[in-house]
């Protein structure tokens, strides 16, 4: 094996030697930019993609050997995290600013303005630790490369010219399935994150007090990770073509859940860079000089600020308006049809049948139009679904339509199959297996 102990996996070649060579190109990174008179045009993707993972190699290096736990070496450990996930969240939001020509989206020209902005917070903090890590580096011995990249070794990904479109995705019968599967689950997780509601723009105060007890990089992530199954479900199952060409709705509709995806990646570095390196949280002496000298680096107020007023707010806002095309979406492609059942017994549509019904309806998402005495009512609403019910009484009606979604007719069908989940005394009663989902 060569250079390397074939007794216990290790290699014969020094410490010293090694960190040399995983800090060469990172370092070579650092000396093209301290060359740099201004930040236009430096910061290209494949720039933050060599950042990324020559101090991802570096920080693996240095906690394999125990950086974390030595004092002269904990520094240049957490200087090599600090660019790994300000870079990171930098490659996400240079991937919205070069995509955003083909998003379809509300209020582009705010959005690229405030994107704008944290991109230079973003490229400003990475330019402020260039010559603190070339001075650390310089503390612990490590030789310098004798001269750092050029500006040819980091061109831009974006041209003038295009391919031609020259040939379409073919329309399959199960696309209008896996359309409203898509559609359904996006409009899932945007009311699941309605728990993060932006209501107003939030002072330093606010931002840390929301962060990290409310919004934090494990709750983040875990939206990351759900939008991310959601584009990567969408893009194999409906949609090959990208932004350009085909149904204009399937791009507005994959505008939002992309852009949504991006900004969630760039929370989530930013939120963890924070968590973890910029929170004092009472470690000991050296770990406090490093976050120290970090926060000297990389403002925390402005990383913050960056991270909920800009971040948090357009996901909550990109959400919101892509709910309204996932319902467009869903209104076009779901089959339709109608039932006649009867009422609850009893009873009526009081409180709990009329409950019962509209979370059906607001289950799979399409429309459902409750008919009695032939005016039509709301199904997903429990008001107007009583407001039927005081109709149906007044009149002595016996059978009420239900029209829409064949999925939620199927539902209602079975639920009005067990008198609405309740007994003549209006107690709830046992459900069928298929609607355990209301319980």
């Amino acid at each position: 094996m060569d250079g390397e102990n074939q007794n216990n996996g290790s290699c014969d070649i020094s410490f010293a030697e090694k960190v040399r060579f995983y800090s060469y190109d990172y370092l070579k990174c650092f000396l093209y930019l301290v060359d740099c008179d201004s930040t236009d045009n430096v910061f290209t993707k494949s720039l933050y993609s060599k950042l990324i993972t020559s101090s991802h190699l570096l920080e693996d290096f240095l906690d394999f050997h125990g950086a974390k736990n030595n004092s002269d070496w904990y520094l240049y450990r957490e200087l090599a995290a600090a660019i790994r996930h300000i870079s990171m969240g930098g490659y996400a939001q240079k991937h919205i600013a070069n995509r955003l020509i083909f998003y379809d989206i509300h209020d582009k020209e705010n959005f690229s303005v405030n994107g704008e902005a944290t991109l230079a917070f973003m490229t400003n903090s990475l330019m402020m630790l260039a010559p603190a890590i070339i001075e650390e580096a310089s503390r612990l011995n490590i030789e310098l490369p004798k001269k750092g990249f050029k500006a040819g070794h980091f061109p831009g990904i974006t041209t003038g010219e295009m391919l031609d479109h020259d040939f379409e995705d073919e329309h399959k019968d199960q696309y209008s399935k896996h359309i409203v599967r898509v559609a359904n689950e996006f409009i899932s997780i945007a009311d699941d994150f309605d728990t993060f509601e932006f209501v107003e723009v939030y002072d330093q105060v606010g931002l840390k007090a929301l962060v990290p007890d409310r919004v934090n990089e494990v709750e983040i992530r875990r939206f990351e990770m759900r939008v991310h199954n959601l584009q990567s479900s969408f893009d194999s199952y409906v949609m090959h073509g990208g932004f350009l060409y085909g149904d204009r709705n399937l791009k507005r509709f994959r505008s939002y859940f992309s852009v949504i995806y991006h900004l969630l990646q760039v929370m989530g570095r930013q939120l963890h860079f924070y968590e973890r390196h910029l929170i004092d949280i009472g470690y000991k002496f050296v770990y406090t000089k490093a976050r120290e000298q970090l926060i000297r680096l990389v403002d925390p107020d402005v990383l913050l600020d960056c991270t909920i007023n800009y971040g948090l707010y357009y996901v909550n806002h990109f959400f919101s308006f892509g709910k309204e095309v996932a319902r467009e979406i869903l209104q076009g492609n779901i089959e339709r049809s109608s039932i006649t059942v009867g009422i609850p017994k009893e009873l009526g549509f009081h409180c709990r049948p009329s409950l019962m019904v509209a979370k059906i309806v607001q289950n799979y998402g399409g429309e459902v139009k409750l008919i009695a005495g032939g005016d039509q009512f709301d199904a997903s609403s429990v008001l107007d679904i009583q407001w039927a019910g005081g109709k149906i009484q007044k009149e002595n009606i016996q059978q009420v339509e239900f029209q829409g979604d064949i999925r939620a007719l199927k539902d209602i069908e079975t639920l009005a199959g067990v008198n609405y989940g309740e007994d003549q005394m209006g107690k709830g009663i046992p459900l069928p297996k298929s609607l355990q989902y209301l319980r």
